[in-house]
């Protein structure tokens, strides 16, 4: 964006920062689309997805894979079991804990779910080339790691660090 009074496009961190979000809610609301017609949001899919590509987990693993709070893990893994998608087991090495795993039923449905979203999360970003992409990534890794280190270096009002929105 250039202002009426330079010639240079905006680089300050607010600007950047809102040409972010704008995008990333543009894709976010394609991915929503895409998963939707299944009858699913994007935690469920997050959940089967990365029970179909990383195995068996416990629900702490799936909370960082998915990165959702222990309570809204819980949420979703009995959402899933309910559906008869998941089915959860004793865990052989830690008695407290539990592995969940894809049924065979959801093991049909998140990979044809996942082809889809695959295919239409490629058409969406269709006209980012192979060299745009290369570019891209490095650069949306290093702004998670320093705004990350950033967040939590500042100090943060009572009540907010830690908080997500789900």
């Amino acid at each position: 964006m250039k202002t009426a009074t330079q010639n240079e496009p905006d680089l300050t961190g607010i600007h950047v920062w809102l040409l972010l979000w704008k995008a990333f809610r543009a894709v976010e609301s394609h991915s929503m689309r895409s998963v939707g017609r299944f009858e699913m949001g994007i935690t469920d899919f997050g959940v089967l997805e990365a029970l179909l590509h990383k195995g068996p987990l416990n629900a702490k693993q799936l909370r960082e894979k998915v990165l959702l709070t222990s309570g809204s893990m819980t949420t979703a893994i009995d959402r899933l079991e309910a559906r008869g998608l998941v089915a959860r087991h004793d865990d052989a090495t830690d008695r407290r804990a539990r592995i969940v795993q894809l049924t065979t039923e959801g093991r049909k449905l998140i990979e044809c779910v996942f082809a889809q979203h695959r295919d239409e999360m490629e058409a969406a970003l269709a006209e980012f080339s192979s060299e745009d992409r290369a570019q891209l990534l490095p650069l949306l890794r290093k702004l998670g790691r320093v705004a990350e280190t950033t967040f939590h270096a500042v100090p943060q009002p009572t009540g907010v660090e830690g908080r997500r929105e789900e």
